[in-house]
């Protein structure tokens, strides 16, 4: 499905948890009618209870607030700040909550997995940034800088798909909880007032009609791509066709540069991703790990004019499961900061690995990672799914 872009929006880059946050509660402070928070993660930290107060005193001032979390990434929300949430007014669901943990089944691996908020229909935020502290994993300010990743603020008409979107998932949800009443209609409708000069599409991965939507247009870029595709993912585990289109635009005169995970954050992706580097490396895909603090980004940036910011990492579980949002822009000036601010990333806290390197690492970690590949391949068929990009 080719993706309908939509000129005149203002879309603002906002990197990581201390340009997010504040933006984001700003707008939730100046809501007059209606809130929608959709994360795949809200921790009870300082960043959460911030966001969860400023979502509190919303209700106060007679603004509708809605937050549905994931059952998995949040499961410990509802017991917690989802409990004062609701005693606040807020309304509060939970997508697919988690309750046979010990049972694997396809539809737990269905996560919601996108960052999406909608506040009076004027104004969205749509990224990869989940509502938690920039440093988690048991580090501190002192010991490592915050996790590296990027959500847009929107404004304009592209307000209209996404507040369509966030209310649909929203309707399905209350739906299937049997909480069954007609949909209501939005406090106040999407506000479509051209407000910039950039050209936009909304993007979406789901189970029904937009399965492969964001692979689509990631695949697209890269077959138009003349100059330079530079993606910075979290967790990049693509299948065939994806590396195909990397080996080709290669071969095309096209650099490509992918920037990953240099920590370990979830090994058994880790090793897995390692896996590829030979065949990425051989088809002259320069790969670069980040080893300063945890990155956690899902953007790229094609010949410096189209660019993608969202939730959805080039993995199986991204491309094939979870429900993910982006937002694509087509705007060199957007495009050039998305593009120097990864460069800096690069510049500053990213090592390149050679592909000399890979090819000499000691055996022991030669046979993990393929091991590693394999099981994820493995659970891949067990559910019944990629057996077109990660099968044999």
């Amino acid at each position: 499905m080719n993706p309908r872009f939509v000129a005149g929006n203002r879309v603002e880059l906002l990197e990581s948890g201390a340009q997010y946050f504040p933006a984001l509660i700003a707008a939730i402070d100046a809501a007059a009618a209606e809130i929608h928070l959709q994360t795949y993660i809200f921790e009870n930290d300082a960043t959460g209870r911030a966001v969860s107060a400023a979502l509190a005193c919303a209700v106060r001032r007679g603004v509708v607030v809605r937050v549905l979390v994931d059952g998995f990434g949040a499961r410990e929300f509802p017991a917690m700040l989802g409990a004062e949430l609701l005693a606040a007014g807020v309304e509060v669901l939970v997508y697919r909550a988690e309750i046979a943990p010990l049972r694997l089944r396809r539809h737990r691996l269905r996560r919601l997995h996108r960052k999406v908020a909608v506040i009076d229909g004027r104004v969205a935020f749509v990224g990869g940034i989940n509502i938690i502290d920039d440093w988690d994993m048991g580090t501190t300010p002192e010991q490592i800088p915050p996790r590296y990743d990027y959500a847009v603020r929107i404004e304009g008409p592209l307000l209209a798909s996404i507040h369509a979107s966030t209310r649909h998932i929203w309707q399905t949800v209350r739906w299937a909880r049997l909480h069954r009443r007609l949909p209501e209609p939005p406090r106040r409708p999407p506000d479509d007032t051209p407000r910039g000069d950039m050209r936009a599409t909304f993007v979406i991965r789901d189970n029904l009609r937009h399965r492969r939507d964001i692979e689509e247009a990631y695949l697209d870029a890269i077959g138009a791509a003349r100059r330079e595709v530079l993606i910075a993912n979290a967790y990049f585990l693509p299948g065939r066709r994806f590396r195909h289109a990397l080996a080709e635009a290669t071969r095309r005169g096209v650099r490509v540069t992918v920037l990953l995970q240099g920590r370990v954050e979830y090994r058994l992706l880790y090793h897995a991703t390692q896996a590829l580097y030979g065949a990425l490396l051989g088809g002259g895909v320069r790969i670069f790990e980040y080893h300063t603090s945890f990155l956690h980004a899902k953007v790229a940036v094609v010949d410096g004019a189209w660019s993608t910011v969202g939730s959805s990492n080039i993995d199986p579980f991204s491309l094939l499961l979870a429900r993910e949002a982006n937002v694509i822009i087509t705007d060199a000036r957007f495009g050039d900061e998305l593009r120097a601010s990864l460069r800096r990333a690069m510049d500053n806290g990213a090592r390149e690995v050679r592909h000399e390197d890979w090819r000499d690492a000691p055996l022991a970690m030669r046979i993990a990672r393929w091991l590693a590949y394999g099981l994820v391949r493995l659970a891949m068929g067990i559910v019944g799914y990629g057996r077109r990009d990660y099968g044999k």
